[in-house]
């Protein structure tokens, strides 16, 4: 059975690890556009804090320990055409421009995503740079050094991480978004209130609620961003607006979203038979909107690639679905959220209503304690959990992962209330504080 992998981030190189685990007979051949793979993204921010010291760190597999495994990796190499009726391709050596003919049996599509890029007015100035691969990392690091103004186009994740690092480096920093409130994909606007304030103390400036339309420039590099509310300085900008799947290659070939997802089922089938598809260049079925939606994620991408390996041959292990599970660190606040927050939710359709819960984590008999504040999102009639939001001085996320698995399961808020949860001093009061939100969503008892 010969197997063609076409790129490996993470869940190319999930699934060709796994393949070569649980498929002795396959033959495994990789083609990548890039020199490296697996690399860590997340941690682009922690390397120009200065947090990580050694960028090797992020890297956690590599084409040498592909070939210990047998695969065929081809790095430098880009594939130019698919004929899926025939399971033939096209390829490009990106260093000789050398073209050839692969076969396959079974493909694999891994092509992950890239960074949204709009046209707007002097984009191709010096110093506009994208947040992504090795490449970006590198770039941002070298850059940076000489850098004073910064501004970060997007306060996503990546874009309010950066923001800390930059801020951290001395940096002059603006975030511009259209949202008027930073993480908005994640947060409800009482939990942005904290970090926005934290950022503001230390002398991040804001252009939220504002649109960027172009950037003017300065002996061929950027030296203001403009949007449509007024003009800032800056000689680097860093564009965190979003991604888009990296599917071009089978625009017409296989089912999508409009945004360019392929759709899967929950063996990663595509809609062509012995085509996968996983990662960021995939759809993934979202348990609280109960459709399949584009949610680029890391935890997905290495799910998904492992179930494309284990459903290869034959359908074996099905994918739960996903609720979005993330975690972020500002400064010295724990945040952690999990499915849809109260405005995404009602935005999507869902009849959503929230209670929202702030006490000490912690007796406070206790030496120590500090407060913590958690949001639980629910159905309105059906009571469903669509969501939570948690945020501590002290790392309390991982209670956000119990309220995943309650939503993937289809748990009620009422049921919350009265799961079982372990007490002891040093971590929690009698009643958890997820038990304690659940409380406050409690119907009166009549009669």
């Amino acid at each position: 059975m010969k197997v063609v992998v076409i790129g490996c981030t993470h869940a190319g190189t999930a699934a060709i690890v796994n393949i070569a685990s649980l498929h002795k007979d396959a033959s495994v051949t990789v083609y990548e556009r890039n020199d490296n793979i697996s690399f860590l993204s997340c941690g682009i921010a922690l390397y120009v804090e200065g947090v990580i010291k050694d960028q090797a760190g992020l890297f956690y597999c590599s084409p040498q320990k592909l070939a210990e495994l047998g695969v065929v990796t081809h790095m430098r190499h880009d594939v130019l055409s698919v004929d899926l009726d025939a399971k033939k391709l096209r390829v490009r050596n990106l260093e000789t421009g050398e073209e050839s003919d692969d076969t396959y049996d079974k493909l694999i599509i891994t092509t992950g995503s890239w960074p949204i890029q709009p046209k707007l007015e002097n984009s191709d100035l010096g110093n506009i740079l994208l947040c992504k691969n090795y490449a970006h990392s590198k770039e941002i690091t070298e850059k940076t050094k000489s850098a004073r103004r910064v501004a970060v186009v997007g306060a996503g994740y990546i874009g309010t991480e950066l923001v800390e690092a930059f801020q951290v480096q001395g940096k002059e920093v603006l975030v511009v978004d259209m949202e008027r409130q930073i993480l908005p994909k994640y947060l409800d606007a009482e939990f942005v209130e904290a970090p926005a304030k934290m950022f503001a103390e230390k002398g991040v400036k804001f252009a939220l609620g504002e649109s960027v339309k172009g950037f003017k420039g300065r002996d061929g590099k950027v030296s203001a961003i403009v949007t449509d509310k007024g003009e800032y300085e800056a000689d680097m900008v860093i564009l965190c607006i979003g991604f888009r799947p990296n599917t071009e290659l089978f625009r017409g070939k296989l089912d999508m979203l409009p945004n360019g997802a392929i759709k899967v089922d929950e063996y990663m089938h595509t809609s062509r038979p012995d085509v996968f598809a996983a990662g960021d260049s995939a759809t993934v079925w979202s348990n609280v909107k109960r459709d399949y939606d584009y949610i680029p994620l890391a935890t997905n991408a290495v799910r998904m690639g492992m179930l494309v390996a284990r459903n290869l041959v034959r359908d074996t292990t099905k994918y739960l679905g996903t609720q979005a599970t993330s975690g972020i660190k500002i400064y010295d606040l724990c945040i952690g959220s999990t499915g849809l927050s109260e405005e995404s939710a009602k935005k999507a359709g869902l009849d959503a209503v929230s209670v929202t819960y702030s006490d000490n984590y912690r007796p406070e008999f206790m030496p120590t304690y500090e407060n913590v504040k958690l949001k639980i999102v629910f159905e309105r009639v059906s009571r469903r959990i669509l969501g939570a939001q948690i945020m501590s001085k002290v790392d309390l996320t991982p209670a956000i992962n119990t309220v995943s698995v309650c939503i993937q399961n289809g748990m009620t808020v009422d049921d919350l209330a009265f799961v079982d949860f372990f007490f002891q001093p040093h971590f929690n009061k009698p009643w958890n504080f997820l038990n304690a939100a659940a409380h406050l969503a409690l119907p009166p008892v009549r009669g």
